[in-house]
């Protein structure tokens, strides 16, 4: 990776702002697994990023969210100019603001789909405006700097948040709502709560009502969603951890380390050690 420029700013180890420019215009990270909150702002440049095992292209001006957990890499020939954004929980807590900015599961913890907006010019003009503030902020060093902070990343969600709807017409109904209301329940519990009857219980709602709803909103079905999830930790776990299959089994919820074999073998034509081998080879 060839960088001319890199320019962090940080408060605290709670939230960062670093800004990146290539001097060759080009970048190929290896894969990390995201600890923090993360936004990437890519200004200029075309290629593909891969998350979670998934590629998927960029060409332009394009910003994509990240939750804690995910597995993130970018290869590109075509990067000019990017800025990444980091912020802890304790910083701004995606779930706690929820009612105010509606991010979670339209921006970050959506697992039915990798957010990514690609804003146009007069959206890129208002997030360049919070982003400047954001940035002669952090080099104030004055009183309130934490709430000013937390003020203007705020203001950039928001601001995103109302890209995404528009850019996709995104219109809360009975069946999206309910629909959100699952993924979050399922990210939140998932190594937990294996069965669609404890989700139903939790939403107050019937199985049969649940599935229902996932047949209106044109989705993958209940048990299914629960099944993706599971195998998608599990496959992050074996790349990204030392621990045993058993060790992972316990992790997610499975009292019997062959059970989980079997349940990771079906759904993904491997078993866990094989696919383990195979990534890494």
């Amino acid at each position: 990776m060839e960088v001319q420029d890199i320019t962090t700013h940080s408060f605290k180890d709670v939230f960062s702002l670093s800004s990146i420019e290539f001097e060759k215009a080009c970048v190929v990270n290896k894969p990390e697994q995201i600890d923090t909150y993360t936004i990437f702002w890519i200004k200029e440049g075309t290629g593909a990023y891969y998350i979670d095992f998934e590629q998927f292209s960029f060409n332009g001006n394009v910003l994509f969210f990240l939750s804690p957990g995910k597995v993130f890499s970018v290869h590109s020939e075509k990067i000019k100019k990017a800025y990444r954004f980091n912020f802890v929980k304790d910083f701004y807590c995606i779930q706690t603001h929820d009612k105010e900015v509606a991010c979670n599961g339209v921006l970050f913890n959506n697992v039915y789909e990798t957010p990514f907006i690609a804003p146009c010019k007069k959206d890129t003009q208002k997030l360049n405006f919070i982003l400047e503030n954001l940035i002669e902020e952090f080099s104030q060093n004055e009183t309130a700097q934490y709430d000013m902070l937390q003020t203007y990343l705020k203001q950039f969600i928001i601001q995103a948040v109302r890209i995404q709807k528009e850019n996709h017409q995104l219109k809360e109904t009975v069946e999206t709502k309910l629909f959100k209301d699952f993924s979050v329940l399922v990210e939140m519990n998932y190594k937990t709560l294996h069965a669609v009857t404890e989700y139903a219980s939790r939403l107050g709602v019937s199985p049969k009502s649940l599935a229902k709803n996932f047949q209106k909103v044109g989705t993958s079905s209940p048990s299914d969603f629960i099944k993706n999830r599971i195998v998608l930790e599990a496959k992050r776990l074996l790349i990204y951890s030392t621990n045993s299959v058993k060790e992972i089994a316990f992790e997610l919820g499975f009292n019997d380390p062959a059970y989980f074999t079997r349940f990771f073998t079906k759904a993904t034509s491997k078993s866990p050690l094989q696919f383990k081998k195979e990534y890494k080879n």
